[in-house]
């Protein structure tokens, strides 16, 4: 079984996004409702918070929440958003002996409104810590990222602060959710399902793809370590040749 003794400090991603999938299935396969496989979910996001800050992963983004999620049975929803409080709150001092810092992504504003207030007390108490950036990907969808960032820049160019010759991809992802994160390096999807499902389209547009057949709540250390295993040993040549990077 791989540790994280096994990882190359030196080829390490900047970027680690994950689409933390199969609570519902887990928990399913097990005889129990839903909710039961959300729950189990939490501790595999703590312990892949944990080892990819040991790690010193610059930055971790994971898709808490998807525009889409919106759409199922509002039992679900309301007993997703409470432990979404519960775990914040449980989590703070964890995230400041860490060093991590909390941001979000997604229309943030649509949360109910005890998880939007428990998740900017949170991002507020971290805002100072210099370590690792863990994102959560709430309320997000990719599509919906790209056209307010249009529409932002349309407004401008209406009223000419921005020319439409001077429009490159520095402008548009300053108007991105996700504008202070670099390019996803590694997005790792779990659960045996091989899409991206509106997920940081336009971040990820050089990142390498894991798919693993692993529900997320048996997600673990090693499962975090093949991946980047995985990672450390592709060649990124970003439109280049072999020869030209060698």
């Amino acid at each position: 079984m791989y540790t994280l003794e096994d990882v190359n400090k030196d080829k390490l991603p900047k970027h680690v996004a994950v689409i933390m999938d199969g609570n519902g299935r887990w928990a399913q396969q097990r005889g129990k409702l839903r909710m039961f496989g959300h729950e189990n979910g939490v501790e595999a996001v703590n312990k892949t918070v944990e080892s990819c800050a040991k790690l010193q992963i610059p930055f971790l983004t994971l898709y808490a929440f998807s525009t889409e999620n919106w759409n199922r049975p509002q039992v679900e929803i309301e007993t997703l958003m409470k432990l979404l409080v519960t775990a914040l709150k449980r989590e703070l001092k964890t995230l400041n002996k860490h060093n991590i810092r909390l941001r979000a992504i997604g229309k943030i504003d649509t949360l109910p409104e005890k998880a939007f207030k428990e998740l900017n007390e949170v991002m507020s108490k971290t805002e100072n810590n210099t370590g690792m950036t863990l994102t959560l990907a709430l309320s997000y969808g990719s599509r919906e990222e790209i056209k307010t960032a249009v529409q932002e820049i349309a407004v401008k160019v209406k009223n000419n602060i921005i020319s439409p010759e001077n429009i490159d991809e520095a402008v548009i992802n300053t108007h991105l959710y996700a504008h202070f994160l670099p390019d996803v390096d590694l997005l790792i999807r779990t659960s045996g399902e091989c899409r991206i499902s509106n997920f940081l389209l336009w971040q990820i547009a050089y990142a390498e793809l894991y798919f693993i057949d692993v529900f997320w709540p048996d997600f673990r250390e090693n499962h975090l370590v093949e991946a980047i295993l995985s990672y450390q040993n592709r060649e990124r040549r970003f439109g280049k040749t072999s020869e030209q990077l060698t």
